[in-house]
């Protein structure tokens, strides 16, 4: 009934601490844990390994099976095919000037007589147009998240900055009002696009209802940070690509 996961081990996608393994487990069940698998796949000297491709934001490999050392195994191996992956296509290369730039992150549980690995994967690089990560909050979503996306964001638990208690008040306070001068008297102009995109979608926001609102839009935002973190899109394109990686771990079998 717990979960037990490890952070990555590369800057930007490893969350806080890169100098050693650590892990984090408990008795939660994470939205993660519930996604269904939107692509069942077969790995080749594995076919006894059930494997898919999760219905999630984030690029998520998960294999299911009786013995934990038989998953521990293929895990291994996925996770040093990956280190060595590239897919210009895609625009995800290994490393560059020797600076390596892949990585997984895995989360591991028990579920209905079975072991259970998610291999999420992950990217560190970046790019002139995304410094702090090409996946990484972007930087239309730093008013809200500009910190790295960790195991328990990964997994579909907002870790929000402190700021935004005394923030969102004064954004609730804004929509309710309908007054965009408030964020700027406040200093709050960071908040104001995504004001207006609500003042835009809400016709009127009833005082004992607009935190609820808040609430709600706060974690539309945070599924959109999820998906820039995606290495692979969960789209057609996205799906084919993580087919081709997995092409390339059924080859070397």
């Amino acid at each position: 009934h717990y979960f037990l996961g490890s952070n990555a081990d590369l800057p930007i996608v490893g969350g806080s601490i890169l100098s050693h393994d650590h892990f984090q487990g408990g008795h939660y069940i994470f939205a993660m844990a519930k996604a269904e698998i939107e692509k069942h796949v077969t790995i080749p000297g594995y076919e006894d390994v059930t494997a898919g491709i999760v219905h999630w934001p984030l690029s998520v490999i998960r294999i299911r099976h009786k013995d934990s050392e038989r998953l521990i195994e293929l895990a291994d191996h996925i996770l040093k095919k990956w280190r060595n992956y590239s897919d210009p296509e895609a625009f995800i290369f290994e490393q560059t000037n020797g600076e390596p730039h892949n990585t997984i992150t895995p989360i591991a549980r028990f579920k209905n007589g079975k072991y259970e690995l998610d291999l999420v994967l992950r990217n560190n690089r970046t790019s002139d147009e995304h410094p702090d990560g090409i996946y990484h909050p972007h930087a239309h979503l730093h008013h809200l998240k500009k910190e790295n996306i960790g195991l328990i964001e990964v997994m579909g638990l907002a870790v929000l900055p402190g700021r935004l208690k005394d923030e969102l008040e004064v954004v609730k306070q804004a929509l309710v009002a309908r007054d965009a001068n408030m964020l700027e008297e406040a200093g709050l102009e960071k908040h104001l696009p995504w004001l207006n995109e609500m003042l835009t979608r809400y016709e009127s926001v009833a005082a004992d209802e607009a935190m609820s609102v808040i609430e709600t839009e706060v974690g539309k935002k945070f599924v959109e940070i999820l998906e820039c973190c995606g290495v692979y899109k969960l789209t057609d394109e996205g799906l084919e690509g993580i087919q081709r990686f997995i092409n390339t771990i059924n080859r070397s079998l």
